[in-house]
Order: structure tokens, then C-alpha cells, then sequence
């Protein structure tokens, strides 16, 4: 084997090629030549500058390292459409062709049988077959699909030379047998993700989500099986109704937080006395019943005089020898 030498690669490929006869095949493949070779020479790149590769179904370019990247980029982005469409326009619609295109770059080798290897050259062919690439040319009005390599979107693409879109450019990761790839898909993600999947197939279906009653909804129409387990029954049974909620007993309930209250909280009757100011005992309740030890039955402390009710005060009292006149 030769030593690796580096190169820039496009890889094309003819989408559904298996499908069409020998005879359409055998057009498609010269069809194929003449658009790469007529966008390598609008692009300035010689055939002394690249090295092909056949592939049946698809071409692959190794582009001499002195022929600028985005030279070859820019040819792929617009003079390969434009030299597309002249041919499909001229062609019938069975000879018509759309194509995955990608553009990478590495170190690549010839060995001894005359084959291109490398590793940086099987993660290009993983990139151009990827299911991805396909589903993303599939769901386009046109009939160009470019995916670049990782290496060629960092040192390239993102610098938005001219010519180049960068910001039309979308990082994907596309599933290949060897792992995830990581790559830039020209133009938007198609709506299928990274595994495209077949026309008409249908996901698992969803899984109930239970109501507020915690109840799960049953399978769609209200039917079940019947007695004997086979069939549904001719009338739907509904959904058992909630129960109803327990309601808490009278009074204040705390269910939560810090209660605060201003002023006074009252449970029950409120006394209260006029002035602020109280002589003697307050009672609370019944004043029945047996007197309370240390007291005498009219309430008062024993050995205790109290004034006479029916006694004059001293302010009512006469003076002797003033009669009943005041003072003077």
C-alpha cells in the first residue's frame, strides 16, 4: 500500500439507481459523469487535479490538496444543481436523476489492487449513506442533498466564505452501523430525524393519562368484552362517578402555613366591663353552689369587717353644732 496522501473528496450518489432497468442505469451513469465533469470545470479543477473513483451507482473525486476547499464547495452548492437541471430538463422522467452529494476531507491510500482505503474515507461513504441524507433529499423540491464532514464545516464552512451560506448549514449527528457521525446538513433537518423511517409506519400507540379522578380512560369507542370474553357488548359501561369529598368538621383548621391574628380571638361569649377597672371578684359562669374555701358565703375574707350598706358616708355626716347646713 501507498503511502496516505491528503486529498478533498466528493462523493455522489444516484438516488434509487436499483430501481431502474439496465438501459436507464447505463444512461444514468454517463449522465452522472458528464454533470461531475462539467461542475469541476466551471469550478476550475482539472482533471490532472483529481482522481476518480467508480462506484457504479456513485463517483468519488479525490481533489489535488493545492485546489482551495471552498473553491470546490462552491461549485457543489450552485454549479452542480444548475448542471443537473439542464440534464433532467432534456431527459424523460424515468432517466431523470436526484443526488446525495458530500464533501470531506482526509488522508486516503492505494493499495495494492488499486483501491482507495482509509479511514477518513469510510466516514465518508458512512455520511453519504446515511439515512438522513436520504430522507433530506427526499423531502426537498430539489433534487441536489450536500452533507459536509465535521472537519470541513470547522475549518471552512463556518467562516462563511463567499459563496458559502454558513448559517443554511445544520449540525446533525447521523447513525451509521460504526456509531453516531457527527456532520453539517446543507439546508433544513427533514422532519423524519436521523432514522428515516418507512412510508406508513406507524409509532407504539400512546399511553393513557389518568384523569383527575385517577381513573385511566379505556380504549377508544366505550366497548368491552362481553360475558363470554369474546365481542363487545352492545352498550358501553361508564366510568364509576367519584366519591364524594369528606367535609371537615365545624371550627378553624389549620391545613398549612403560620396563622397570625391582630386584636383579640374570641371562641365562644365575650364579657366585658365598662371603665377597665374591677373592685372585687369577677365570676365567670354559674355564682351557685358550695362557697369557696377561706371566704365567707357573701364572698368576703373572714375576720374581715365590711361597712355597714345602710351607714352614712363621712362626707353625709353633720358636724356637731352646724346643724344641717355645709361648710361655709
Amino acid at each position: 500500500m501507498n503511502d496516505p496522501v491528503n486529498r478533498t473528496m466528493l462523493l455522489v450518489d444516484i438516488e434509487k439507481f436499483s430501481d431502474r432497468d439496465d438501459v436507464e442505469q447505463a444512461f444514468l451513469r454517463r449522465m452522472l459523469y458528464d454533470v461531475v465533469d462539467r461542475t469541476m470545470e466551471r469550478a476550475g479543477i482539472d482533471e490532472t487535479l483529481r482522481l476518480r473513483a467508480d462506484q457504479g451507482d456513485s463517483v468519488m473525486e479525490f481533489i489535488d490538496p493545492n485546489v482551495p476547499v471552498p473553491q470546490v464547495l462552491r461549485s457543489v452548492i450552485s454549479e452542480l444543481p444548475a448542471q443537473l437541471k439542464a440534464v433532467n430538463r432534456m431527459a424523460s422522467s424515468a432517466a431523470q436523476m436526484r443526488l446525495r452529494t458530500v464533501v470531506a476531507s482526509g488522508f486516503i491510500a492505494l493499495d495494492e489492487r488499486g483501491i482507495w482505503v482509509g479511514s477518513d474515507l469510510n466516514h465518508a461513504c458512512r455520511l453519504l449513506d446515511a439515512d438522513l441524507l436520504r430522507a433530506a433529499l427526499r423531502e426537498r423540491p430539489g433534487d441536489v442533498a450536500l452533507c459536509v464532514s465535521q472537519s470541513v464545516h470547522a475549518g471552512i464552512v463556518r467562516h462563511g466564505h463567499l459563496g458559502i451560506p454558513a448559517e443554511e448549514f445544520h449540525e446533525v449527528t447521523l447513525a451509521s452501523k460504526n456509531g453516531p457521525l457527527p456532520a453539517w446538513l446543507l439546508g433544513p433537518v427533514p422532519a423524519s430525524g436521523q432514522a428515516a423511517a418507512a412510508p406508513g409506519a406507524a409509532g407504539p400507540a400512546p399511553t393513557p393519562v389518568p384523569d383527575a379522578s385517577g381513573e385511566r380512560p379505556g380504549p377508544a369507542g366505550g366497548t368491552e368484552a362481553g360475558p363470554s370474553g369474546g365481542g363487545s357488548a352492545s352498550t358501553s359501561t361508564p366510568a364509576p362517578a367519584p366519591a364524594p369529598a369528606t367535609q371537615p368538621p365545624a371550627g378553624i383548621h389549620f391545613t398549612g402555613g403560620a396563622p397570625a391574628f391582630g386584636g383579640s380571638l374570641v371562641m365562644g361569649n365575650q364579657h366585658g366591663v365598662s371603665g377597665g377597672r374591677v373592685d372585687g371578684d369577677v365570676v365567670m359562669g354559674s355564682v351557685g353552689g358550695p362557697p369557696r374555701p377561706g371566704r365567707t358565703p357573701d364572698g368576703h375574707a373572714p375576720g374581715v369587717d365590711t361597712p355597714d350598706q345602710d351607714a352614712p358616708s363621712p362626707d353625709d355626716r353633720q358636724t356637731p353644732g352646724t346643724g344641717g347646713a355645709g361648710p361655709r
